[in-house]
């Protein structure tokens, strides 16, 4: 299974957001290439960058720290937050980005996304956020009529191969991650599940192994020291 560290940036600041409200946030760095160079040095091959600041309202406000993370090199690197056109996608991949993250765009403009997977092929994933069961975007603060297990299976019908998919009640609360879900998400046969939201100790990486997840990632748990990256990568082989 994959691990990919994850560095969440607000105002160029590292830092983690509780079940993703954005006034509950805890500063863990002032240099986000300082902390790609840790995880790499812990044996990380992989890399999930969020711009919180682009997910709220579209624009690319952490492109700079983003490119400078790329620019470091040595991590398979997937970004998400307010990727919504073509344009923005063809910046990021010229910047060594690896995969692209479509939130809200997937969600309001559907075939967009189908004609980016396309395009793009493994180079693009749709990031399905879930409150309550439903997708959420903008964000994550607003809900769509849509279930999220079925928002998955409609993707993958389309030819989208990688979902990372949250479960925003167990984001930064280090409270366990929500093993029934990816087992529902298993069933989708072909598709590519990471996990995300809540992910806090080797027995949950475990059994998201078992159940067949592709990779997970690790927020919270790694800043406070509940989780030990170079522990994670041997006992559950991320590379």
């Amino acid at each position: 299974m994959q691990i990919f560290p994850a560095i969440d940036l607000r105002g160029g600041q590292v830092v983690r957001l509780y079940q993703g409200d954005y006034d509950k946030m805890t500063v863990y760095g002032q240099d986000p290439c300082a902390v790609a160079r840790d995880f790499l040095a812990a044996g990380a091959a992989y890399l999930h960058v969020v711009d919180l600041d682009g997910a709220k309202d579209g624009t690319p406000a952490n492109f700079n720290s983003i490119a400078a993370i790329a620019k470091q090199g040595g991590l398979y690197m997937e970004v998400g937050g307010g990727i919504r056109t073509e344009d923005r996608i063809r910046q990021y991949l010229d910047l060594g980005v690896s995969r692209c993250i479509l939130g809200t765009a997937a969600v309001r403009d559907f075939d967009f996304t189908v004609r980016m997977a396309q395009k793009y092929g493994g180079q693009i994933a749709v990031g399905v956020d879930a409150r309550d069961g439903f997708v959420a975007i903008n964000g994550w603060r607003e809900l769509s009529g849509e279930r999220g297990v079925d928002f998955c299976r409609r993707l993958y019908g389309a030819g989208v191969g990688t979902v990372i998919y949250t479960d925003i009640s167990r984001d930064g609360a280090e409270a366990g991650t929500n093993l029934e879900l990816y087992r529902e998400l298993s069933g989708i046969h072909g598709l590519r599940v990471t996990a995300s939201g809540g992910v806090s100790s080797l027995e949950e990486l475990r059994a998201l192994k078992r159940i067949g997840t592709h990779a997970a990632i690790l927020g919270k748990a790694l800043y406070t020291g509940r989780l030990d990256l170079k522990t994670v990568i041997r006992e559950v082989g991320a590379c």
